[in-house]
């Protein structure tokens, strides 16, 4: 174990840290998540690797709603890629529901991420008792404040380019 982690969580870390940055450089870079480019292609494979080792970390027991959230997040990661096809799938609304479900993806990643890390460091006074730790529910609500405007302007500035 290193800090807590066993070494599959050390590599789950590892990669979500990697998706984490390429989402946050594709969100500051393109103003969103794209498979149409490399930085997009490269947090979407980690995005789907960081669920996949996900699943088989079970720190606090069985099957839990980490593990739910990792289902919902590569069902949310498939819709996007396929809403994401030059044949617009889902017609007018594919490239909305795209951008807006990358996005969701971003914010699914910030959820563990505050909770894992703020139950976890600094190692000698971790700074939440857990989950539902005061700490933990206002960054999480402060970020899903955040992707909903972002998402908002997301949408208006894709109908700007599209009009």
């Amino acid at each position: 174990m290193i800090a807590g982690l066993t070494y599959l969580g050390v590599i789950h870390t590892a990669i979500s840290l990697v998706a984490l940055a390429t989402g946050f450089i594709s969100l500051i870079r393109y103003r969103e998540i794209s498979y149409n480019n490399q930085v997009g292609k490269i947090y979407v494979i980690t995005t789907i690797l960081t669920c996949l080792t996900g699943f088989g970390i079970y720190q606090h027991g069985g099957f839990g709603k980490p593990h739910v959230l990792g289902i919902i997040t590569l069902l949310v990661i498939g819709l996007a890629l396929f809403a994401s096809k030059k044949s617009k799938p889902l017609g007018g609304a594919s490239p909305f529901i795209a951008i807006v479900s990358f996005s969701m993806t971003f914010f699914f990643h910030l959820v563990p991420g505050f909770t894992e890390s703020f139950t976890r460091l600094p190692l000698s006074a971790p700074l939440a008792s857990g989950p539902d730790d005061p700490i933990v529910k206002t960054s999480v609500g402060i970020s899903f404040v955040l992707f909903l405007i972002g998402s908002v302007l997301q949408v208006i500035s894709l109908k700007k380019k599209n009009h």
